[in-house]
């Protein structure tokens, strides 16, 4: 079946020509203060006021390019990416509110977490930096960068999100749950658990 499929970097190669105008701007300015009242009122309690949450099912939004945040929001908000709790909390937001909390956390520290388990780190940094070429599996960093910091408007920063989430996004898209991304869909088609694993770990240790 996987040989069936259309070659991921093909796919990769389609959205970088229509990516940058994927995020094209409304004209209007965003207001990191506003959005930084949005998120102690509504956002803190699962990501963390700082954009770094504390729980390992919840992810840091802490340094995610605006653009990644405002398309997850509206998708949540359409019902295209599925999560109830995240469909309500997106129903209620105007895109001003949107581009407000995502102007927020976008201008938040990251911080470094480490590997949880760091006897996988070897086999998920092969992957991430090289893919693996018998399953046609492009290289991670190809599309979220060396250090995981991701491509603004195109792609999202991975680095040091918890490997705990990072493993059950790949896994969703793996099963077709989650189909809001193409590429991710073909490509988590192609990986075992043990190698989701993996490169879960090692994105988790990026910074």
């Amino acid at each position: 079946m996987l040989m069936r499929r259309a070659p991921v970097a093909a796919i990769i190669a389609t959205l970088l020509m229509v990516a940058p105008t994927a995020f094209a701007a409304d004209g209007t300015k965003a207001d990191p203060a506003k959005g930084k009242l949005l998120v102690e009122q509504v956002c803190a309690a699962c990501h963390g006021i700082d954009g770094n949450s504390a729980a390992s099912a919840n992810p840091s939004l802490a340094g995610q390019h605006p653009e990644y945040i405002v398309k997850q929001l509206n998708e949540f908000k359409a019902a295209k990416r599925k999560n109830p709790v995240m469909m309500g909390m997106a129903a209620p937001l105007s895109p001003a509110d949107m581009k407000n909390v995502a102007e927020y956390f976008s201008a938040q520290q990251a911080k470094d977490r480490g590997a949880s388990d760091k006897a996988l780190i070897e086999a998920g940094k092969k992957i991430y930096r090289g893919g693996i070429m018998a399953k046609g599996v492009p290289a991670c960093m190809a599309c979220h960068g060396p250090s995981g910091a991701g491509i603004p408007g195109q792609y999202p920063r991975m680095g040091g999100q918890h490997s705990a989430y990072t493993l059950a996004q790949l896994t969703t898209f793996r099963s077709g749950e989650r189909n809001n991304n193409t590429v991710m869909t073909d490509v988590a088609a192609r990986l075992s658990d043990a190698e989701i694993k993996a490169v879960a770990e090692y994105i988790q240790a990026l910074h």
